[in-house]
């Protein structure tokens, strides 16, 4: 074989594939280097291998919208075995793409049970977030302590969720309570990014209609305003915050 047909082949292997799918700038990129990866002729697939090829498939269905395919994709990854919590995960982001609430709570419920401890806090926090925008919220609240229960850096996230799900039950909150969970969560890492939906909730609970303009603003505006995946795993906190600040008071 000449040295350029040596290279060549060097230069088609999967894992070279899946190098270029996880760098490309577009999901139309994305999606050709990763089904190019899977199909190499004369090429044995380990199935981490296999396993990440398809995800980086999944993720440009996800962009592109094409939750079904999505669906179909992040299966075959749960099928593999190889990091089943985070196929789970993959797999319920697909689902309420499709409208599919049942579906995605029970792929959820899977991964917090076989994910390993460090990440089960996640798994039951994004549970407990999904039953608790379908408005299953006494559901929500068993997730969610759980999910504070086994947290760390993240607990105050999921202490603040916890209590709006108890005030969207009917339960009483009082406002010193709402005000120190704000405060931790403020200060918190956490308090960045999803934490300003959760904040701008907390601020609107509270009475204070201009932080939770600002911070509920803030959060539409980043889950917009990037790759259209983060706008498709956050489409339901995106609706409800935009909702929040349709009810707040106009400024005099």
């Amino acid at each position: 074989m000449s040295r350029q047909r040596v290279a060549a082949a060097e230069s088609a292997t999967p894992e070279v594939f899946l190098r270029k799918a996880t760098l490309a700038r577009t999901s139309g990129l994305r999606a050709k280097y990763a089904q190019r990866g899977l199909e190499q002729p004369g090429q044995t697939l380990s199935r981490t291998t296999r396993a990440m090829l398809l995800r980086q498939l999944y993720l440009s269905q996800m962009e592109a919208r094409r939750f079904d395919l999505a669906l179909d994709t992040a299966e075959q990854i749960v099928a593999l075995d190889v990091m089943p919590d985070v196929a789970r995960q993959d797999a319920a982001r697909a689902c309420l793409g499709l409208g599919d609430h049942d579906g995605a709570v029970a792929h959820l419920r899977i991964a917090s049970r076989v994910s390993p401890p460090s990440r089960r806090a996640f798994h039951l926090w994004t549970l407990g977030s999904v039953l608790y925008l379908a408005g299953r919220h006494r559901d929500a609240m068993g997730a969610l302590e759980r999910a504070a229960r086994w947290g760390t850096t993240d607990r105050p996230l999921y202490q603040a969720q916890l209590a709006l799900s108890r005030i969207a039950e009917g339960e009483t909150v009082l406002r010193e309570e709402l005000a120190a969970l704000r405060e931790r969560l403020a200060d918190a890492p956490c308090g960045q990014g999803y934490g300003q939906f959760v904040l701008g909730e907390l601020a609107y609970h509270e009475g204070d209609f201009e932080a939770a303009r600002q911070y509920l603003r803030a959060f539409v505006r980043r889950s917009t305003g990037g790759r259209v995946a983060l706008a498709v795993a956050l489409s339901g906190e995106i609706v409800r915050a935009r909702r929040l600040l349709a009810r707040i008071p106009r400024k005099r």
